[in-house]
Protein backbone atom coordinates (compact mmCIF):
# COMPACT_ATOMS: atom_id res chain seq x y z
CA UNK A 1 0.00 0.00 0.00
CA UNK A 2 2.97 2.46 0.41
CA UNK A 3 4.18 1.70 -2.47
CA UNK A 4 1.41 3.22 -4.66
CA UNK A 5 1.31 5.88 -2.55
CA UNK A 6 4.79 6.99 -2.98
CA UNK A 7 3.98 6.14 -6.72
CA UNK A 8 1.55 9.21 -6.57
CA UNK A 9 3.37 10.99 -4.77
CA UNK A 10 6.39 10.68 -7.40
CA UNK A 11 3.77 11.75 -10.27
CA UNK A 12 3.63 15.31 -9.47
CA UNK A 13 7.33 15.65 -8.16
CA UNK A 14 8.13 15.16 -11.73
CA UNK A 15 5.41 16.87 -13.44
CA UNK A 16 6.59 19.91 -11.16
CA UNK A 17 10.07 19.28 -12.51
CA UNK A 18 9.05 19.17 -15.74
CA UNK A 19 7.30 22.10 -15.89
CA UNK A 20 10.13 24.03 -14.31
CA UNK A 21 12.56 22.75 -16.94
CA UNK A 22 9.56 23.95 -19.90
CA UNK A 23 9.55 27.59 -18.28
CA UNK A 24 13.53 27.67 -18.22
CA UNK A 25 13.10 26.91 -22.10
CA UNK A 26 10.57 29.19 -22.59
CA UNK A 27 12.38 32.27 -20.54
CA UNK A 28 15.83 30.96 -22.50
CA UNK A 29 13.73 31.00 -25.61
CA UNK A 30 12.34 34.74 -25.34
CA UNK A 31 15.58 35.83 -25.75
CA UNK A 32 15.36 34.26 -29.55
CA UNK A 33 14.45 36.02 -32.56
CA UNK A 34 12.73 33.01 -33.54
CA UNK A 35 11.05 32.15 -30.18
CA UNK A 36 8.25 29.52 -30.91
CA UNK A 37 10.23 27.85 -33.62
CA UNK A 38 13.27 27.63 -30.48
CA UNK A 39 10.65 25.98 -27.93
CA UNK A 40 8.74 23.96 -30.47
CA UNK A 41 12.52 22.22 -30.94
CA UNK A 42 13.58 22.43 -28.15
CA UNK A 43 10.57 21.45 -25.19
CA UNK A 44 10.67 17.77 -26.06
CA UNK A 45 14.32 17.83 -24.55
CA UNK A 46 13.28 19.44 -21.47
CA UNK A 47 14.47 16.31 -19.23
CA UNK A 48 17.75 16.41 -20.60
CA UNK A 49 17.98 19.98 -20.49
CA UNK A 50 16.86 20.48 -16.71
CA UNK A 51 17.65 24.21 -16.12
CA UNK A 52 21.36 23.73 -17.34
CA UNK A 53 21.97 26.46 -20.48
CA UNK A 54 25.47 24.73 -21.13
CA UNK A 55 22.72 21.51 -22.02
CA UNK A 56 20.54 24.22 -23.67
CA UNK A 57 22.53 25.03 -26.22
CA UNK A 58 24.08 21.95 -27.22
CA UNK A 59 21.04 20.59 -27.74
CA UNK A 60 19.65 23.38 -29.51
CA UNK A 61 23.26 23.20 -31.85
CA UNK A 62 22.72 19.70 -32.27
CA UNK A 63 19.19 20.06 -33.43
CA UNK A 64 20.06 22.58 -35.97
CA UNK A 65 23.09 19.96 -37.22
CA UNK A 66 20.73 17.62 -37.17
CA UNK A 67 17.89 19.87 -39.36
CA UNK A 68 21.18 20.82 -41.46
CA UNK A 69 21.78 16.91 -42.52
CA UNK A 70 18.14 16.76 -43.78
CA UNK A 71 17.99 19.54 -45.25
CA UNK A 72 20.84 18.50 -47.40
CA UNK A 73 19.48 15.47 -47.85
CA UNK A 74 16.12 17.14 -49.31
CA UNK A 75 18.66 19.34 -51.63
CA UNK A 76 20.53 16.66 -53.05
CA UNK A 77 16.96 14.60 -54.08
CA UNK A 78 16.02 18.10 -55.46
CA UNK A 79 19.35 17.25 -57.86
CA UNK A 80 17.79 14.03 -59.21
CA UNK A 81 14.81 15.72 -60.51
CA UNK A 82 14.03 14.99 -64.02
CA UNK A 83 13.70 17.95 -66.49
CA UNK A 84 15.58 21.16 -64.76
CA UNK A 85 16.95 23.72 -66.30
CA UNK A 86 20.62 24.58 -66.41
CA UNK A 87 20.27 27.22 -63.70
CA UNK A 88 18.04 25.01 -61.36
CA UNK A 89 20.67 22.44 -61.75
CA UNK A 90 23.21 25.44 -60.69
CA UNK A 91 21.64 26.29 -57.76
CA UNK A 92 20.42 23.18 -56.58
CA UNK A 93 24.22 22.55 -56.78
CA UNK A 94 25.78 25.63 -55.18
CA UNK A 95 22.65 25.48 -52.66
CA UNK A 96 24.40 21.47 -51.98
CA UNK A 97 27.74 22.77 -51.62
CA UNK A 98 26.92 25.75 -49.11
CA UNK A 99 24.76 23.68 -46.91
CA UNK A 100 27.61 21.30 -46.74
CA UNK A 101 29.89 23.90 -45.37
CA UNK A 102 27.04 25.04 -43.13
CA UNK A 103 27.23 21.21 -41.99
CA UNK A 104 31.17 21.79 -41.33
CA UNK A 105 30.49 25.13 -39.38
CA UNK A 106 28.27 23.39 -37.10
CA UNK A 107 30.15 20.25 -36.48
CA UNK A 108 32.84 22.95 -35.67
CA UNK A 109 30.67 24.65 -33.49
CA UNK A 110 29.68 21.49 -31.30
CA UNK A 111 33.65 21.10 -31.16
CA UNK A 112 34.15 25.09 -29.57
CA UNK A 113 31.27 24.35 -27.27
CA UNK A 114 32.62 21.00 -26.03
CA UNK A 115 35.82 22.61 -25.39
CA UNK A 116 34.47 25.90 -23.74
CA UNK A 117 33.98 23.86 -20.01
CA UNK A 118 37.46 22.73 -19.67
CA UNK A 119 39.36 25.53 -21.51
CA UNK A 120 41.42 28.30 -20.23
CA UNK A 121 40.71 30.27 -23.05
CA UNK A 122 36.49 30.58 -23.13
CA UNK A 123 36.90 34.25 -24.34
CA UNK A 124 38.99 32.95 -27.58
CA UNK A 125 36.60 29.90 -27.92
CA UNK A 126 32.63 31.70 -27.58
CA UNK A 127 34.29 33.74 -29.96
CA UNK A 128 35.23 30.78 -32.14
CA UNK A 129 31.62 29.28 -31.26
CA UNK A 130 29.80 32.70 -32.72
CA UNK A 131 32.33 32.72 -35.58
CA UNK A 132 31.25 29.02 -36.90
CA UNK A 133 28.20 29.58 -35.97
CA UNK A 134 27.63 32.97 -38.51
CA UNK A 135 29.64 31.46 -41.09
CA UNK A 136 27.13 28.72 -41.21
CA UNK A 137 23.49 31.54 -41.06
CA UNK A 138 25.51 33.31 -44.17
CA UNK A 139 25.83 30.18 -45.53
CA UNK A 140 22.21 29.60 -45.44
CA UNK A 141 21.45 32.93 -46.80
CA UNK A 142 23.89 32.41 -49.65
CA UNK A 143 21.55 29.45 -50.84
CA UNK A 144 18.91 31.45 -50.86
CA UNK A 145 19.94 34.26 -52.65
CA UNK A 146 20.69 32.16 -55.70
CA UNK A 147 17.53 32.43 -56.62
CA UNK A 148 17.51 36.38 -57.38
CA UNK A 149 16.97 36.71 -61.25
CA UNK A 150 16.85 33.48 -61.79
CA UNK A 151 14.08 31.26 -63.31
CA UNK A 152 13.65 28.71 -61.30
CA UNK A 153 10.15 26.39 -61.14
CA UNK A 154 8.03 26.69 -57.62
CA UNK A 155 8.77 23.25 -56.89
CA UNK A 156 12.41 23.68 -56.51
CA UNK A 157 12.47 27.34 -55.24
CA UNK A 158 10.09 26.81 -52.18
CA UNK A 159 11.45 23.47 -51.12
CA UNK A 160 14.89 25.43 -51.16
CA UNK A 161 13.46 28.27 -49.41
CA UNK A 162 11.47 26.49 -46.87
CA UNK A 163 14.24 23.85 -46.00
CA UNK A 164 16.77 26.79 -45.51
CA UNK A 165 14.27 29.32 -44.08
CA UNK A 166 14.12 27.05 -40.83
CA UNK A 167 17.98 26.49 -40.62
CA UNK A 168 18.33 29.92 -40.75
CA UNK A 169 16.16 30.71 -37.86
CA UNK A 170 17.45 27.23 -35.77
CA UNK A 171 21.42 29.05 -36.44
CA UNK A 172 19.92 32.39 -35.57
CA UNK A 173 18.21 30.90 -32.20
CA UNK A 174 21.37 29.20 -31.19
CA UNK A 175 23.47 32.56 -31.65
CA UNK A 176 20.66 34.27 -29.32
CA UNK A 177 21.09 31.17 -26.73
CA UNK A 178 24.86 31.45 -26.43
CA UNK A 179 24.26 34.90 -25.33
CA UNK A 180 22.95 33.21 -22.31
CA UNK A 181 26.25 31.01 -21.18
CA UNK A 182 28.32 32.35 -18.28
CA UNK A 183 31.74 32.69 -20.26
Amino acid sequence: MSTSMQTVSAAPTNKACLKTYKKFIKSACNSTTYPKVCYKALSPSASAIKTDTNKLCSIALSFTLNATYNASSSIDSLSKMKGLSPSEKQIINDCAETTGEAIYELENSLKALANLQGSDHKADEMSDLKTWVSAALTDEYTCTDEFDGQKVSKAVKNTIKKKVLNLAKLTSNCLALFNLLDY
